[in-house]
């Protein structure tokens, strides 16, 4: 490596033990992290159906807690002047990058996340726009459910299947 001008991290650089289905040594190092994504052991279903142990990239604890606080940081329960499109607008040109990134292994894992961490800004989004609906959270999760059922492709993660609870049409 040196012929190129390369040279090892050392605290960076170290040997990963890829711990899955008939490999179950144990060694102190099973799992690292690369370009926001963790290589671990998980659980996989292989194309003829059977579940098993495989050493897979998921999405990194570290990229799931930096969206999270980009989730936080755009407010959504206080954007009470923009309407449902203004919102979608604003939040789907971000969470179409996550997706096309960090959605390529285990896609089923950032929907859940980001269904948990957006729908509930929705909720309260509602809740402050309309006071009709200020103490009716029940009321509200119904009605986003039904103008998810509507208008699937408003946002980006209700496309992709994190449509609020009661929702009625099925992930595409």
């Amino acid at each position: 490596m040196l012929t190129f001008g390369l040279r090892c991290h050392l605290d960076k650089t170290r040997i990963v033990y890829c711990k899955q289905d008939g490999r179950d040594e144990d060694y102190p190092v099973t799992s690292f992290t690369f370009l926001g994504f963790d290589f671990r052991r998980a659980p996989i279903r292989r194309r003829d159906g059977v579940l098993m142990c495989g050493f897979v990239p998921l999405v990194g604890k570290a990229a799931l807690t930096s969206m999270a606080r980009v989730i936080r940081q755009w407010k959504l329960g206080r954007r009470t002047s923009l309407s449902l499109r203004g919102l979608a607008v604003m939040i789907n040109p971000i969470v179409v990058g996550w997706i096309n990134y960090y959605g390529r292994f285990y896609k089923s894992r950032l929907i859940n996340f980001l269904e948990q961490c957006i729908n509930p800004f929705q909720v309260k989004w509602a809740m402050r726009k309309y006071k009709r609906l200020r103490r009716a959270t029940r009321k509200v999760r119904r009605k986003l459910a039904e103008i998810a059922s509507a208008y699937p492709g408003l946002f980006t993660h209700w496309r992709h299947g994190a449509r609020p609870t009661g929702s009625t049409v099925g992930a595409v």
